[in-house]
């Protein structure tokens, strides 16, 4: 009778020990990764990315497009989405809002800005005073890039010319496209798709170039990548890793435009003929480090200087930029 319970006992110790083991070695729970884009160069940049996930079983990301930025910043503030392509001048303004919990990984757009015209009557910023300008981006860096630039040259925003916001990019679109001698402010590719749809538009002026004729001190930032500052301390690999992958497919983008574009048509953002013809003037790009934070910090105080609530009250601190450590 001893002798079988003696043996029960060391039969439930062994099974006890192979569980335990077993539990030791069980493999760690997956982590996808929500990443989120706006539709526009931020997320052609992007596409390669997204096409090699569709491809990997493992699941790795999880890709949002958005219409604009409204749909993202509750979002990012709720901690639905890990890593997004934003306006600059937003990612400060989150920076704020959140007291800290934001973090910029680098900028992926620079200036992509123009102002478009069915017609031919502007030749430079003096020339829309007393016009109408149909626009979109209130509140964020296309509002604030455009202010800079009127007052840069005299012109009031409020009292010179009528802006008329509109609350995504392809109303503008439609706006000058359907009505003759109309002005707007438009990115690319949305530029493109205009000229495209009517011959009549054309670029009348390159607000990049007109940023820099009215400062020394700052490059004109349009979008950067920003992460959850609670990921990026407990996901640091998975963040170096996404880095890596999307400076890749910056790249691809730049420079296999054709296949670019067919990617780009593939996600609904712009068709593939217009993907071609826009992408060399979208200054879509991947800067970080030292030269991430010196771009941005120099972007940001500009607007600062000009309106503190379009950065959100007051410059981020420096761990808003991030360094791979």
């Amino acid at each position: 009778m001893k002798r079988k319970i003696s043996l029960l006992m060391i039969a439930t110790l062994l099974m006890v020990s192979i569980v335990g083991c077993g539990a030791s070695t069980t493999k760690k729970e997956e982590v996808t990764t929500k990443v989120a884009a706006l539709k526009g160069p931020t997320a052609m940049g992007m596409v390669k990315m997204i096409d090699d996930e569709e491809s990997n079983t493992e699941n790795e990301y999880e890709f949002t497009i958005a219409g604009s930025p409204d749909e993202l910043t509750p979002k990012i503030v709720n901690g639905e989405i890990d890593i997004a392509a934003i306006p600059s001048n937003l990612s400060s303004i989150l920076y704020n809002k959140t007291n800290g919990e934001v973090v910029s990984l680098g900028i992926n757009t620079l200036g992509v800005l123009y102002i478009v015209e069915n017609g031919e009557n502007i030749n430079s910023i003096q020339d829309l005073k007393g016009k109408t300008l149909y626009a979109s981006g209130k509140g964020a860096t296309p509002e604030y890039a455009l202010n800079y630039i009127l007052k840069a040259n005299g012109i009031d925003p409020e009292k010179d010319l009528t802006i008329e916001y509109k609350s995504e990019h392809t109303e503008c679109l439609a706006a000058i496209s359907a009505e003759a001698g109309a002005i707007a402010m438009l990115p690319q590719p949305f530029v493109t798709t205009a000229i495209t749809k009517n011959p009549q538009i054309r670029i009348a002026l390159d607000l990049n170039e007109e940023w820099e004729k009215s400062t020394n001190d700052s490059s004109l930032v349009t979008g950067v990548i920003v992460a959850r500052k609670e990921f990026v301390e407990k996901y640091p690999e998975k963040v170096s890793n996404f880095l890596e992958e999307y400076e890749k497919s910056v790249e691809f983008t730049n420079t296999n435009i054709d296949s670019a574009a067919e990617l780009i048509e593939a996600n609904d953002i712009v068709t593939a003929e217009v993907a071609k013809k826009a992408i060399p003037y979208c200054n879509i790009t991947f800067i970080s480090g030292e030269e991430m934070k010196e771009k941005l910090e120099g972007y940001l105080n500009t607007l600062l200087e000009q309106n503190p609530e379009s950065i959100g009250g007051a410059m981020p601190s420096e761990d808003f930029y991030y360094s791979k450590k």
